[in-house]
């Protein structure tokens, strides 16, 4: 169901500035053709849109061209610098409704439906995916909440660890491509930014201001959820929400648990699962004001199967988070600014044997990240001028991460101490500027980064963008981004377990080129686009494939990376095409292809960049069988190219294979009731080495919602 962002909406006509933001995130649903458009603003704004049109669940089906006007944006201060604007970038949303159609127990399986998004699955359900975009790795994409930057400093495994439910989304927003201008030096390849709701109704909530009063009367819902399936699945939760004039609260939970589909040479568990989350979310408007808050917990445990290692198949995980933010906005004459402040804190515990630390111990992870984050925009006669500025502080103690401390710090529960730990800050600065003139519109802008890990000094990452309105729902659009990243704690000192780090690592860059067409009119949109990633000091894990299979995996610098790559998609809104008949409802197609070059890893097995899908093609359909009752189907074929090597030793080829989901569901007024069935068809595959994927599975479920008005 994962669909570019401009399929979900009507075309939205930028005519000229006013002192007000323009809601650029909420216009991610929409195509957009730019008369004057900041990429910074941009970068600041939430999902929650502001549009004075409602979403509506089948937005696809009534696409049109009308030009419709927008009330004031939610300027976020969130790691804001600037990307080359929303109208010149592949940007894919998720609505509320693709969501809810879609057989998903996770963010996870949600994102693999998006073209140029790899999500290579080592256990179902949310126990863990590594999530990457256009040939990168899970390390290198920016993973928001809110608009608060929460990736996890020792590494990207644990990433999307976060505290929301699929009820509590409203949206998920990916930007495909270099993202530093807007994100910072996390996202070198891309962002994926997930958008909660504290209010009842998602849809209400994105037609208001920060700014203005919610029209709505005072107003609570009830939710609750509860579904059971195959390999001793369930799953509850709840929710409640209150929205009155001025604010608006939501309280979360819940609770899933899994046997898990596999099991160890001794018979025992070793791809179970089981953990809790609870969100609590609100926000405040008045007059010259808005707060917005979110707090956070995850609790997870899941048997870790062979994921970091085939001699083991008995390992396990447990993982604790907490996420806490703080943004305010205000406008100051005519200046907009918003800022906000943040804390993540997370804590691990990795058994390579499972319950048996006197065979290895276990190794003990704990990080605190802090962070503020400050930016604002103001409009003259030559365009749109924006700066920002965001300060974040990453520390980790560990038992086997970092450099020696001069003070240990105890493990709480068990006799060990953290000896080890990593401290350090990055700030980034930026600056851009936007010019627009009919449907022609240039920004250009820099990113100036520093971070005290090795002394790095202040290095600038320029990027200019082009975008160009012509015809009737045609555009085109062309950009040139560059970014970096910091090497994650794991990548600098995890050297156990057949692994040996480098704790010298140079920061990879990216430099990319882009360009595209778009399409959107009656029903139908099409989009088609070409990119070139130039990857210096690349970042990735390889063993020499002639050291035999007990060889180390090292953390190492490849030189210089080239990649190619292609992405096209074609939407259809069949009520709109075909008004006679109400059965078909969309039917939608989108293909990814990259080439990359490897002249510099001969005889090397790669871990994560050289292993890279190199086509993709995903197919929905929505059908209206009856009444109230939706089938909803989605496939998916993957051609991954790299090796691995096998438990015997051997060097196998990843294979080419397609998986079929289907989600039945009876939905009415306050009660939802579904069945979904995923790899309907049983292919046996892997995403990811020695690592096999379940069969057939489905689940069961039933929803209810209540509201209750004052």
């Amino acid at each position: 169901m994962s669909k570019p962002a401009f399929i979900h909406r009507e075309v939205i006509v930028f005519r000229r500035f006013r002192r007000k933001g323009y809601a650029l995130f909420a216009c991610l649903g929409r195509e957009v053709v730019i008369g004057v458009l900041s990429a910074f603003t941009l970068a600041h704004a939430t999902a929650k849109g502001v549009s004075i049109k409602p979403i509506k669940a089948d937005t696809i089906a009534a696409a049109t061209e009308k030009e419709m006007a927008l009330g004031e944006v939610s300027v976020t201060g969130t790691r804001a610098p600037l990307t080359s604007g929303r109208s010149v970038r592949m940007v894919s949303v998720l609505t509320r409704a693709d969501i809810a159609a879609t057989p998903a127990q996770s963010v996870n399986d949600l994102l693999k439906l998006v073209a140029g998004v790899d999500v290579r699955q080592r256990g179902p359900l949310g126990a863990q995916a590594d999530v990457s975009i256009r040939g990168g790795n899970n390390e290198q994409i920016a993973l928001l909440l809110n608009g608060i930057n929460i990736c996890d400093p020792q590494t990207g495994h644990n990433s999307f660890d976060f505290p929301v439910s699929i009820s509590d989304i409203e949206r998920i927003e990916v930007l495909r491509g270099p993202a530093g201008r807007l994100y910072g030096t996390s996202s070198l390849t891309g962002a994926i930014n997930i958008v909660t709701s504290p209010f009842p109704h998602p849809s209400q909530s994105s037609q208001s201001s920060h700014f203005s009063q919610l029209s709505h009367p005072s107003h609570y819902s009830l939710a609750a959820e509860a579904s059971a399936g195959s390999y001793g699945y369930a799953l509850a939760s709840a929710r409640v929400a209150m929205a009155s004039r001025a604010v608006g609260g939501s309280l979360s939970g819940s609770y899933a648990s899994s046997d898990g589909y596999s099991r160890n040479r001794a018979g025992g568990l070793n791809a179970d699962y089981s953990g809790g989350k609870a969100f609590f979310q609100g926000r405040y408007v008045a007059d010259a004001m808005a707060l917005r808050w979110h707090a956070g917990m995850s609790v997870k445990g899941c048997g870790s199967n062979t994921f970091y290692g085939a001699a083991w198949d008995d390992q396990y995980e447990h993982t604790l988070k907490t996420f806490a933010a703080l943004q305010a906005e205000t406008h100051v004459g005519g200046f907009s600014m918003r800022s906000a402040v943040y804390w993540n804190h997370g804590a691990d515990r990795f058994e390579l044997y499972r319950g048996a630390d006197d065979k290895s111990p276990f190794n003990y992870h704990r990080h605190d990240v802090m962070g503020v984050n400050v930016g604002g925009f103001f409009d003259s006669p030559l365009g749109r001028t924006a700066i920002g500025a965001e300060l974040r502080n990453e520390d980790l103690v560990s038992t086997t991460l970092g450099e020696p401390l001069a003070r240990p710090h105890h493990v709480g529960g068990t006799d060990r101490y953290y000896e080890y730990g990593l401290n350090r800050t990055s700030l980034n600065f930026m600056l851009e500027h936007n010019f627009a003139w009919r449907g022609l519109t240039l920004s250009a802008g820099i990113v100036a980064a520093r971070n005290t890990w090795s002394d790095m000094n202040f290095r600038v990452y320029p990027g200019v963008d082009m975008g160009y309105a012509f015809g009737r729902g045609f555009s085109a659009y062309a950009s040139f981004a560059t970014s970096l990243r910091m090497p994650s704690a794991t990548e600098l000192y995890y050297s156990v377990g057949g692994h040996k780090a480098d704790k010298h690592l140079r920061p990879e860059q990216l430099a990319a080129v882009e360009g595209g067409l778009r399409y959107a009119s009656g029903g139908v949109v099409a989009m088609a686009a070409v990119y070139h990633n130039h990857y210096s000091d690349l970042i990735d894990w390889v063993r020499t494939v002639a050291d035999g299979p007990n060889a180390p995996w090292r953390s190492v610098n490849l030189t210089e990376i080239n990649a190619l790559g292609v992405e096209a998609s074609l939407q259809l809104g069949l009520g709109s095409l075909l008004p006679s008949q109400r059965v078909l409802r969309s039917l939608g197609v989108s293909y990814s292809y990259i080439s990359q070059g490897k002249a510099n890893a001969e005889g090397l097995e790669s871990k994560y960049s050289l292993e890279y899908l190199r086509h993709k093609f995903v197919a929905t359909l929505g059908i209206n069988l009856w009444r109230a009752l939706t089938l909803d189907v989605n496939c998916r074929w993957h051609d991954r190219t790299g090796t691995y090597t096998a438990t015997d030793g051997t060097t196998v080829s990843y294979t080419p294979y397609a998986v079929a989901d289907a989600r039945l569901a009876w939905t009415a007024r306050r009660l939802s009731l579904y069945i979904e069935a995923n790899n309907i068809f049983g292919k046996s595959y892997v995403d990811y080495g020695n690592v096999p994927q379940p069969g057939f599975w489905f689940i069961a479920g039933a929803a209810v919602k209540l509201k209750i008005k004052n």
